[in-house]
């Protein structure tokens, strides 16, 4: 499963001199002595997210450069951002990512052709035939954009729903027909014929109500001749949802339905030995099951992550590996840390696209912090509500959207209001929260994030 990397070498001198340019290590010249080099000597990749405008920044682009094999654009390839206008393409930020993986041999992860959130306004007030017809269209020119270029496709990403019902996520997509999932994926294989189509989805890391109806999908679709080569596990993990004690089965059970596995969008919220511990154990559960691809964790550094306030990357908010990269990187077979340090001093500001707030005074027995991930056009904002002396048995959360922002997805919460005043109450497994402990939830937006801190009220 590794790519040839004799080229890359001979030409490293050449390319180190390109600003950011993706290095992918040989084995001959430090071995394992990088993530992305020791999860190639066990035939895997290990690679990260990548935002595009980041990589301007020297600490991020030099970790980037030596770390990882394996590249997935954070946002830059989703459908708001490729077809902001019906019929009309926008690859530049992509491609800024794209090119430059693939002339330094890095694998390229395509994120995500068909989903029912960051969707173009245009897309959002379509339905029916119509809206079928437009996302058809979509995946079939983004991927044959991409022919040769890309490894794997998320082809479809979260669509079937939380909790206990098994049942597919209610969206405008899920509205045009059942079969709108197999559709994509036709289509996505004539487009682009070698690459490998994923099926990519969140809490489904051990055997529950969720993964099982997503076994059923891939069963049938095997059974069928439906193209599909792989499946994606998310893994954002924190103490609310640990990592299971099942993840190393349920990922082989997928594995024996024919498909590959994939860990795509890794984090794990904590510190020290405990959150050390489970980045090892995601990677020694990869490394037991033959057809787990690789690992992609969602970000590099714990500013740049879309949890930032739970730091649950393996490089702190300086560029400095942390007691999870080093285990990480020795479950992987390797144990040497970075020989160098961040490539220029950080700067102390936070980014604007992962800025924690400071926690508010709370109403009754609870506080509320936030941490946003922002693009043009759109956020995710994270919300950690934390109860105070005594035990809270609810919460509610509330705040304020800049004008012309509203709420298109919420998760881990009920949402009240869309724009303007919105409001958001737990759910029924987290509105429990012992004194001192906290939970999560969060939603994403369109427009400006908010920069207020939202009120919290405990019942």
């Amino acid at each position: 499963m590794t790519r040839p990397r004799t080229t890359v070498v001979a030409l490293a001198a050449g390319l180190l001199a390109a600003a950011g340019a993706f290095v992918v290590l040989s084995p001959s010249a430090n071995a394992a002595a990088t993530l992305g080099a020791a999860a190639a000597e066990k035939g895997r990749y290990f690679g990260t997210a990548v935002a595009a405008y980041k990589l301007s920044d020297s600490v991020y682009s030099g970790i980037l450069n030596r770390e990882f094999n394996s590249v997935t654009p954070e946002n830059e390839m989703k459908w708001d951002a490729t077809e902001p206008s019906q019929n009309s393409f926008s690859f530049s930020s992509a491609d800024t990512i794209v090119n430059r993986a693939v002339a330094n041999g890095a694998k390229v992860r395509g994120h995500a052709l068909a989903w029912h959130s960051q969707q173009p306004s245009w897309a959002q007030n379509m339905s029916g035939t119509t809206l079928r017809n437009a996302m058809l269209n979509h995946v079939t020119r983004v991927a044959t954009y991409y022919r040769g270029k890309i490894d794997s496709w998320d082809v479809v990403n979260e669509a079937f729903a939380d909790g206990s019902t098994g049942a597919r996520r209610d969206s405008n997509l899920q509205r045009t027909g059942n079969d709108w999932i197999e559709a994509a994926f036709r289509a996505a294989r004539a487009a682009d014929p070698a690459a490998k189509l994923c099926y990519n989805d969140y809490n489904t890391d051990g055997q529950n109500a969720k993964s099982n109806a997503v076994y059923a999908m891939v069963q049938d679709f095997k059974s069928r001749g439906v193209p599909i080569d792989c499946v994606g596990f998310q893994s954002h993990f924190n103490a609310q949802s640990p990592l299971p004690s099942d993840y190393q089965a349920n990922l082989q059970r997928f594995a024996n339905l024919g498909v590959d596995v994939q860990i795509t969008e890794l984090d794990i919220e904590g510190s020290g030995t405990t959150q050390a511990n489970s980045f090892a154990s995601v990677v020694r559960a990869c490394l037991a099951v033959t057809r787990c691809n690789g690992i992609t964790v969602w970000g590099i550094r714990d500013s740049d992550s879309w949890r930032a306030s739970g730091t649950p990357l393996l490089f702190d908010g300086n560029g400095n590996p942390k007691a999870a990269y080093n285990s990480t990187l020795s479950a992987l077979g390797g144990g040497t840390n970075p020989s160098s340090s961040p490539t220029s001093s950080p700067s102390t500001s936070i980014s604007p696209s992962t800025s924690p707030s400071n926690p508010n005074p709370g109403g009754s027995g609870c506080t509320a912090t936030t941490s946003v991930n922002a693009w043009n056009g759109g956020f995710v904002l994270t919300v950690k509500i934390t109860a105070g002396s005594a035990r809270i048995n609810g919460w509610t959360a509330g705040l304020t959207l800049p004008s012309g922002s509203s709420v298109t997805n919420t998760w881990n919460a009920t949402a009240s209001g869309t724009s303007g005043a919105v409001s958001f109450t737990n759910v029924s497994y987290n509105g429990g929260v012992n004194a001192g402990a906290s939970t999560e939830f969060g939603f994403q937006g369109t427009g400006s994030a908010p920069t207020t801190t939202p009120t919290c009220t405990s019942r």
